[in-house]
């Protein structure tokens, strides 16, 4: 498969991320609105990581991690670092029982729009790189 093929392939995938993420909403699943918003972030992530690196990006679901890789930590505004703050722990501490009470205590509707919205700014902003 070409690099072309892949990034589309990401881009593709996180589209229909966000697809899910409002039917998350919708039924007030919260835990997997923000697991959602943070599965949107890494694939868009994954695919800019092809584009610049012109190689398969590493098997990792750490957001600052892959933001660094991709070089774009610098770049990032203050909100946009505090979203993947918000959002780190929505991959993996949502599964396991502690961290997910904490998670679930944390989460409402109207916070989940926030981070909905921040979700799809940051996703665009990425994908406009993605078109340089």
């Amino acid at each position: 498969m070409k690099n072309k093929d892949k990034i589309e392939y990401w881009i593709d995938i996180s589209r229909y991320d966000l697809k899910t993420i409002k039917v998350m909403l919708e039924g007030k699943r919260y835990l997997y609105v923000g697991f959602m918003c943070h599965q949107v972030i890494e694939k868009i992530l994954k695919g800019y990581y092809i584009f610049i690196n012109n190689q398969n990006p590493p098997y990792t679901h750490n957001l600052f991690y892959l933001i660094k890789q991709c070089k774009l930590y610098e770049e990032l505004s203050e909100k946009q670092k505090n979203l993947i703050d918000t959002l780190e722990p929505m991959n993996i501490s949502s599964r396991y029982p502690e961290d997910k009470k904490k998670l679930l205590k944390a989460l409402n509707r109207n916070k989940c729009i926030k981070i909905i919205n921040e979700t799809m700014e940051l996703w665009k902003w990425i994908k406009k790189k993605l078109s340089k």
